[in-house]
């Protein structure tokens, strides 16, 4: 997403860089390659001329920070700019003391309405919270079918509700929620290929009888700018709260995700990049702002790891990462938790310059299927006791799995430069715990062997940890 924007707004950033000093004449060039990138990326144009009128007045008022070079300084107010153009402050989903909570989704057809009701079921149940999916959509075809298989993949009960009357649906929806305990209510509605009188009615109809907490419309970022036109079109019939956009991993322009706030005053308040049920997120202005600038997202990269559960890590495998002595089968668990953050592609663009690497072909994205294909070709005693792999083994491996000696020795000195990686990791923590432990003054603190093994996966990684990951494909050729 933003793929064209942020090339060119780093292009001409690389330019400013090495200037020891920008006059206005500078300023009002850069100025003018950013109001083409915006307008290429197909920001609405009045939304670019503010932006650009906006941070040129700051630049040339702005004094250069001591700690920061003229361009650094132009880029921080770019920055800004753009976070407060995106949205400014995160957008939270209205919540009410009623149970339940009720959510109504409007929008297009084909917009993503239907999958967008499910995910953010999915990403709500992750929370605590037990939805009921509504199938209030009666006018396409296999629309309540499509719901209730997303609903079963994902564990929520969809309710179909009886006749044509998607009113009537949606208010005994509410009742079945009541009646069965669940605290969140989530009503897919019908849409239509375009804005009419009919679908604006209906959606006024439903929102008069349930009486929403929350309305969302989904728009499809694909679409560009045109998603600001339905928007408003619909503001002016259904008052909605937010935006969620769907769709947002095809489209590498992202105009209409930069001109939606501006000219709606609606906040964009999830969005979508993928087509599994964990990849609805929420939207948060600064961090798309730092992404777009090719500053990466590892903030988000960090809690999408949280989410991985220490615990799966048996108390074996913990008591080896507290030593530090990790073995083959614990470089495939390291592996795994990779898989589950979004695999080696989301972790890379989340990364400062991770998605310009992508870009120009440097990650080899089959290297830790290599990987994993010639770990498993080996034995269990040989994954547990990975000292035991002389020549000949290695051979034998490389035959298992169809590829050459040379691979196998390759995953072998990642597996080696891993294991160095984990121990200087537990002498950093030791020696961390070591100076906590004499600033209490005698006080003697225990730290559980789980503790010490949370510590070493993506779950439980600091920031000093996630460059040593980096580090880690870095040296992979990754």
């Amino acid at each position: 997403m933003f793929e064209s924007l942020s090339d060119r707004l780093q292009n001409i950033f690389s330019g400013l860089r090495g200037k020891g000093r920008l006059t206005e004449d500078d300023i009002n060039s850069a100025m003018r390659e950013i109001r083409m990138a915006l307008l290429e990326a197909d920001v609405n144009f009045k939304v670019v001329k503010q932006f650009t009128a906006d941070t040129k007045q700051r630049c040339l008022e702005a004094e250069v920070l001591e700690s920061l070079t003229p361009a650094q300084n132009v880029v921080k107010i770019v920055l800004d700019e753009l976070t407060k153009l995106l949205g400014e402050n995160d957008a939270k989903l209205n919540t009410s003391s009623r149970i339940p909570n009720v959510i109504m989704l409007v929008g297009l057809q084909g917009s993503g309405k239907t999958t967008a009701a499910a995910k953010l079921a999915y990403l709500l149940k992750g929370k605590g919270h037990v939805p009921l999916l509504v199938a209030g959509d009666v006018y396409r075809p296999a629309a309540a079918d499509q719901l209730e298989t997303l609903g079963g993949e994902i564990g929520v009960k969809v309710f179909r509700g009886d006749g044509k009357d998607p009113v009537q649906i949606a208010k005994d929806g509410v009742r079945y929620a009541i009646d069965n305990l669940r605290d969140v209510v989530i009503v897919d509605t019908a849409g239509r290929l375009h804005v009419d009188e009919q679908m604006m009615d209906e959606a006024a109809a439903i929102k008069e009888a349930v009486k929403p907490e929350e309305i969302l419309m989904v728009v499809d970022a694909m679409t560009g700018q045109d998603v600001v036109n339905v928007a408003s079109a619909f503001a002016e019939k259904v008052e909605f709260d937010g935006v969620i956009m769907s769709k947002m991993d095809g489209d590498a322009r992202g105009g209409g995700a930069l001109s939606l706030k501006q000219v709606t005053g609606k906040p964009i308040k999830f969005i979508s990049a993928g087509e599994k049920p964990d990849s609805l997120e929420e939207f948060h202005p600064d961090r798309m702002a730092k992404r777009i600038l090719g500053m990466g997202d590892v903030v988000s990269l960090i809690e999408q790891a949280s989410k991985i559960q220490a615990e799966e890590i048996e108390e074996e495998q913990a008591e080896r990462l507290a030593r530090a002595d990790i073995n083959l089968n614990d470089f495939l668990e390291i592996r795994r938790q990779v898989n589950k953050m979004g695999g080696i592609s989301k972790l890379l663009s989340a990364m400062p310059g991770g998605d310009k690497a992508m870009a120009e072909g440097n990650v080899d994205m089959k290297a830790l299927d290599r990987m994993e294909t010639v770990i498993y070709s080996m034995t269990a005693h040989e994954r547990e006791h990975p000292e035991v792999l002389n020549a000949s083994r290695r051979q034998r491996i490389a035959a298992g799995c169809g590829l050459t000696v040379q691979d196998v020795n390759q995953v072998m000195k990642q597996f080696n430069e891993t294991r160095k990686m984990v121990k200087q990791m537990m002498r950093k923590q030791e020696q961390a715990m070591g100076n906590r432990a004499s600033r209490r003054k005698g006080k003697k603190g225990k730290k559980g062997k789980r503790g010490m093994g949370r510590g070493l996966m993506p779950g439980g990684m600091s920031m000093g940890q996630m460059r040593d990951l980096q580090k880690m494909f870095e040296d992979a050729g990754m």
